[in-house]
């Protein structure tokens, strides 16, 4: 006799919860992100890891294994949800990108957006602390 099959499903988990965090689309798990995106990660993936080579060949070996470690510190160093978004300016700092300046620094900010929601600071810390799931910030309705 095969065994009854059930079908897995999340009660209070981000598939039930469609009041909290609004309907979930499927086109994004679906279509992956585009061509020249992928390319761009993948160069830019590239850069970084011939500058650690460079720095390891110039100031030893711990050299890169020291900004590699301040690079996990610093990008775990944010603000808890609420009003004011983490700007990551540490990091920012370390990685030298403070100094570029691309379209998203002045055009498509999703807080100046007609269906952004403000952050509910009690549930981010919920998520965060593992009491609750879901995204942290819900954003968009």
């Amino acid at each position: 006799m095969e065994a009854a099959k059930a079908i897995a499903h999340e009660i209070g988990g981000l598939q039930n919860d469609a009041l909290r965090f609004g309907l979930q689309g499927v086109k994004s798990d679906i279509v992956g992100s585009h061509p020249l995106e992928t390319s761009y990660q993948s160069a830019r993936k590239t850069q970084e890891e011939m500058k650690s080579r460079i720095l390891a060949d110039t100031y030893g070996t711990a050299f890169p294994l020291k900004m590699d470690l301040d690079r996990q510190i610093l990008s775990r160093f944010q603000r808890p949800a609420g009003a004011i978004p983490s700007s990551m300016l540490g990091l920012e700092a370390l990685t030298g990108s403070l100094d570029d300046f691309g379209f998203e620094d002045y055009l498509n900010d999703p807080r100046e957006s007609e269906t952004f929601r403000p952050a509910d600071m009690h549930h981010g810390m919920e998520v965060r602390l593992g009491l609750s799931k879901g995204p942290v910030c819900p954003s968009f309705v």
